[in-house]
């Protein structure tokens, strides 16, 4: 049951090519049970974008192409989840409507104005903060790059644990929110600090521990604005957690 709980979270939060059959007998409403294998599909989504993006700036295609390569595997990879998710949340919270019209926003599929900035503000950040990690050698940056996935994806628990489901069950977040367990949401933490600890060094804890921080200060902002979490900020969170690992890198 284990096994097929991380194959169907997986095929869940990625667009790899998982048969149906390694995730059979896993229903949706079981998904918050796989939370703590985020870190293991961050490092397995991060480390196969960050060996194409060093295998683009290896190969003569620079630095820029490079990181360009990185940001777009990950947006491939993942079917652009955490994108829309990201595009969508700031679409309902730059509206400056009152709670329940944001959240009609939210679930209109169509992209607006602040969507799109958000997304390009997100999608520039990411891929200059990575040319400008660049000038590491190979090896490391692969584990920088690797480790921004795995943050990212840890940091989405603080979204889950102890939070309120502001759709009340009405979209995909509710099968995450407010159901996740102490003792899940402690083993998501430590998987995750564990895997970039062997990949980096204290530099990517720390800046690790600040991506924490700037995630859970969302959370509270969301839950002050929205009233809780759903299923789109998670994938903002997601996304603003990777971006901030980054930036936090540069600035050591």
């Amino acid at each position: 049951m284990k096994l097929h709980l991380f194959w169907a979270t997986l095929q869940f939060m990625t667009r790899l090519p998982i048969p149906g059959k390694w995730a059979k007998g896993v229903d949706f409403s079981q998904y918050w049970r796989g939370v703590p294998y985020f870190p293991l599909i961050g490092l397995i989504v991060g480390g196969l974008a960050g060996l194409l993006s060093l295998a683009i700036s290896q190969s003569g295609g620079g630095m820029y192409i490079g990181a360009i390569g990185y940001v777009l595997a990950l947006a491939v990879l993942t079917g652009g989840l955490h994108l829309d998710g990201l595009a969508d949340t700031c679409d309902g919270l730059f509206s400056a409507r009152q709670r329940e019209k944001m959240l009609e926003i939210m679930r209109d599929s169509r992209l607006g104005t602040y969507g799109g900035v958000g997304l390009i503000f997100c999608l520039s950040l990411k891929t200059f903060a990575v040319a400008e990690l660049s000038y590491h050698p190979p090896l490391y940056l692969l584990a920088l790059l690797t480790s921004a996935s795995i943050v990212g994806r840890t940091a989405a628990v603080l979204l889950m644990y102890a939070q309120r489901d502001a759709r009340k069950g009405g979209g995909m977040g509710s099968s995450y929110i407010g159901r996740i367990t102490p003792s899940a949401t402690v083993l998501t933490l430590l998987s995750g600090i564990v895997l970039v600890m062997i990949l980096g060094n204290w530099q990517t804890l720390l800046a690790m521990m600040v991506s924490l921080l700037v995630v859970y200060a969302l959370a509270l902002y969301f839950n002050y604005r929205l009233g809780g979490q759903t299923g789109d900020t998670l994938g903002a969170a997601i996304e603003v957690g990777e971006m901030t690992f980054l930036l936090a890198m540069i600035w050591q």
